[in-house]
């Protein structure tokens, strides 16, 4: 074991504050990682706070986390010390459930072991859970360690380990590409990172927002039109256009209001988690042969898959950097919608004990 120096928070309303903790020592299979950004999600607060069911705490959250490689165990192979590396939401899986055996990790049967908040079964004290990338370095197995192009900036690209994959996975399974209208909801950090994806696949892509002041955001990042939202004889212009819709809102709203901008076999797919459920109209799915359908994050292949499709597009994350003692104030501006588009942690400003 050895002593490490995080952020966290005590309790379900306290603020995020310094902590040391206890990370295992590297095994064989590990690798040790010098963790120097990590970006901010809105998930992050919902855990935090537990408002996603009871949480774990001290509560060190952070899953868009990019470092250096600082050691690495007897029996890995794939990386080295320097190396620059990204971990995303999950450390661990079971492997060998049929979603695992398929590079699926992120719905294994038993449930991933998740970076922060999750039971730790090689935890260093046992019983204990999780501490995510709000931290100086992680311990992970090699298997969930992802190599990330050297020719990116490095702090820009940490939110590719969970805005980015959660807007590729989709657009990747349902094979968008050169010759698909595509619709994307919302302009947020999952939304700008699926405009700038679309665009890069090849795909026409209109951006529907309800902020008329997002319109030339939009465009600036590729989007050839955009709608907005609350325009109603606007909407109604663009009924049966589209043959996919990535829809990435987590605020309450009207699916349906999209639902009938598809073409027949026309697909929608949801990446944002809204806090109330929704209701859904069957006529628009059942009239023209419609789907309605949800995806989480990535595997791991995806993942780097994802990564590797960035380096040599050059494609990151617009980001806003910010100082580890700058956190509790940046959770209220994510909650604000007040930041273009994500949160970066500079982790050089970590204090060196807590």
């Amino acid at each position: 074991m050895f002593t490490c120096v995080g952020y966290a928070a005590q309790n379900a309303s306290a603020p995020l504050a310094p902590i040391t903790f206890q990370r295992r020592a590297c095994g064989p299979k590990d690798v040790q990682i010098d963790i120097t950004y990590c970006g901010v999600c809105h998930s992050d607060i919902h855990t935090v706070r537990s408002e996603w069911g009871p949480s774990a705490y001290p509560c060190v959250p952070g899953h868009e986390i990019i470092g250096r490689v600082a050691k690495t165990g007897s029996d890995v192979t794939r990386f080295k010390e320097g190396d620059l590396v990204g971990v995303g939401c999950m450390v661990n899986s079971c492997r060998h459930c049929e979603s695992c055996e398929a590079g699926l990790e992120q719905y294994c049967d038993a449930l991933p072991t998740w970076t922060y908040n999750s039971p730790d079964p090689v935890a260093p004290v046992e019983g204990d859970h999780t501490y995510g990338g709000y931290s100086r370095s992680i311990v992970v197995d090699d298997h969930f360690v992802l190599r990330v192009p050297e020719n990116l900036d490095p702090a820009a690209a940490a939110p590719l380990l969970c805005a980015g994959i959660t807007t590729w996975s989709p657009l990747a399974h349902w094979k968008v590409g050169p010759g698909h209208k595509v619709g994307i909801v919302g302009l947020g950090g999952l939304g700008h990172m699926a405009v700038k994806f679309a665009v890069a696949l090849g795909a026409e892509v209109t951006l529907f927002t309800t902020s008329p002041s997002k319109v030339e955001d939009g465009k600036r990042l590729g989007a050839h039109r955009v709608v907005i939202s609350r325009d109603a004889e606007a909407m109604k212009a663009e009924a049966n256009r589209f043959d996919f819709i990535l829809d990435a809102v987590s605020a309450d709203h009207d699916v349906n209001e999209y639902l009938g901008l598809l073409r027949q076999d026309g697909h929608m797919v949801l990446v944002g988690l809204p806090e109330k459920p929704m209701s859904v109209g069957t006529f628009a799915l059942v009239g023209k042969r419609r789907s309605l359908a949800g995806s989480a994050i990535g595997g791991i292949q995806e993942t780097q898959e994802m990564l590797d499709f960035c380096g040599k597009h050059n494609i990151t994350s617009d980001i806003e950097m910010i100082d580890i003692n700058q956190i509790n104030h940046a959770y209220d501006r994510v909650l604000r919608s007040d930041v273009k588009y994500r949160f970066v942690i500079d982790m050089a400003s970590l204090p060196a004990t807590a």
